[in-house]
């Protein structure tokens, strides 16, 4: 009597795992929730080293549950890196190449590891079902184990909560690159050309003035315009990072003469001591 076909539950339920990923990483509301993260972390440190050993051994015999597990751990360490390496010197090392790569090897092994299960008779696949699981969980727990069992149990252990404490660091903590703040000013109309240079005394007149805030906190600014050193006019308003401040700024020269020096002073917080950043134009003023 022919055995009964038992479907991958494992690969299925890995395939619908790197989807939810992709998913929930992409989306900008999702990626937001606490699932990101306990998507992520398996599809770093499982998945690809379980998909890997699915494709290399398809029969049952071929490896212990334990043995799988285990290799799974580690065959993951050893192929991220090197998933990253190969990334480093092509698309670069950020979220989505890093995402796409790991689901694209994933599923592609995914493919291989049914091939190579569908090939074999049904009884000499490799098959998990839940309640195997539970046997599985529930021997290793019950059995008797020696001393260097336990051992390197607990290292094995230690070792994936360290690597998943760490994954989860590198994904929560921002990346600090150079903190800065941007300063510019444009023509009115928002070009970097024709800037209003002959002014009238007690006109108004306009400049576009920017702020972008790189400093990785949230920033106090206060920008001072002012002809040949007198101050015409001021703003304050507070930034977060990587928030954009763009406004006209409208002044009133209030003196005349040639080759005057019109100044745009940026201060951060209360420091008015000296400008954070500074920028002029020269100016006629009649």
């Amino acid at each position: 009597m022919k055995a009964p076909e038992k479907p991958s539950f494992d690969l299925i339920l890995i395939f619908i795992w790197t989807v939810l990923t992709l998913i929930f990483v992409q989306d900008p509301m999702l990626s937001e929730t606490p699932l990101r993260t306990v998507l992520g972390i398996p599809m770093v440190l499982f998945i690809p080293g379980y998909v890997l050993a699915a494709a290399l051994y398809p029969k049952r015999q071929d490896l212990e549950e334990v043995e799988r597990v285990a290799l799974s751990f580690g065959l993951s360490i050893a192929v991220v890196p090197i998933m990253g390496l190969l990334l480093n010197f092509t698309f670069g090392i950020s979220l989505i190449p890093i995402l796409l790569s790991l689901s694209s090897y994933t599923i592609a092994l995914v493919i291989i590891a049914v091939y190579r299960r569908e090939r074999l008779p049904p009884e000499e696949r490799f098959s998990v079902t839940f309640h195997r699981v539970y046997v599985i969980i529930n021997n290793e727990i019950n059995s008797p184990k020696s001393k260097r069992d336990t051992i390197i149990i607990i290292i094995l252990v230690l070792s994936i909560t360290f690597a998943a404490g760490m994954f989860y660091f590198v994904i929560t903590t921002p990346i600090i690159g150079e903190r800065f703040t941007e300063f510019y000013i444009l023509e009115p109309s928002g070009k970097a050309q024709n800037y209003p240079t002959e002014l009238k005394s007690n006109s108004p007149s306009r400049i576009l003035v920017g702020v972008v805030n790189h400093e990785y906190i949230p920033i106090n600014y206060t920008i001072e315009v002012a002809l040949d050193k007198e101050v015409l006019t001021d703003t304050s308003f507070m930034l977060a990072h990587n928030e954009t401040w763009e406004e006209n700024v409208t002044f009133v020269p209030d003196k005349t003469g040639s080759n005057l020096k019109l100044e745009f002073l940026l201060f951060r917080e209360d420091n008015f001591t000296l400008p954070y950043r500074q920028l002029h134009l020269w100016v006629n003023a009649k």
